[in-house]
Parts: C-alpha cells; structure tokens; sequence
C-alpha cells in the first residue's frame, strides 16, 4: 500500500477536471479556431496521465466508460463515417456540409460535418493515450 497524499489528489482531480473542461472548449471551438478534436484529445490525454501519476490504472479505468480499443474502435468508426457523408451529397470524400438552423431563442445556430469528425478525432485521441498509460501500468513494476 502506497501513501498517497490527500492535498497531491486534490490538487490532480482539480486539475483533471479543468483540463477536461478545456478539451471539451477546445474540441467544440476547433473547427472556428485553434484546435480541434487532435489538441482536444492530448489535452484529456494529459488529464489521464495525470491521473495515471496520482491513483495509478485502476483510477484511469474507473474514468473511462469503457476499454480504450472500444473507444479507438468507435471513434475511427465516427470520423470515417464522416468522411464518408460527403459522398451522399455528391461530394468528394470529407467534403464539409454546413447547416444553419434558426432557433427561436437562441438565434441562427451553425453546424459542419466538421464538428462530428473531429469528435471520432477526439475519440480516437483517448483511446490511444488510455491504452498506452494501461499498457504502462500493466509492466508488473513496483506499485
């Protein structure tokens, strides 16, 4: 058993959650500005490293809903599919869409296919840090 500090723990958690905060702004901001659901996913990947350091792989495990490869899996899924929606349209492949909606209290409310790919993007991104922080974790060094 390791003793951890309580005030180190605190201090990560609220870190962790700040950082995550900031990879959901970026990711939603991205496709208008610097960016995206790439920089958005290292920013979350910095957050489960952290948190790697601070509880160790069954901290991580309990962060994410479900195996990192599931998630990899699943967010290739959504950004190829993506890409893929441009041929409907008529498009070449990763062809932008845009969809503007007028909403009653909210006003116009502008959408691009960018958005959804850069979350698959984002996906992908966690997955792939949360396999190798595991992967790290699962060497059978001295805990």
């Amino acid at each position: 058993m390791i003793n951890r500090s309580v005030i180190f723990d605190f201090v990560v958690d609220l870190i962790v959650r700040t950082a995550l905060v900031f990879a959901l702004f970026l990711l939603f901001t991205g496709h208008n500005a610097p960016g995206g659901g790439f920089v958005a996913g290292l920013v979350a990947g910095t957050a489960i490293v952290l948190r790697y350091i601070a509880r160790g792989s069954e901290a991580v495990v309990e962060l994410l809903p479900t195996a990192p490869h599931v998630l990899m899996g699943i967010g290739l899924a959504v950004a190829i599919f993506t890409g893929m929606a441009g041929w409907i349209w008529g498009e070449t492949f990763l062809e932008s869409a845009k969809l503007e909606v007028a909403v009653p209290v909210l006003g116009t409310v502008k959408a691009t296919s960018a958005l959804p790919f850069d979350i698959g993007v984002f996906i992908v991104v966690i997955g792939l840090v949360a396999a190798e922080v595991l992967a790290f974790g699962e060497g059978g060094g001295d805990e």
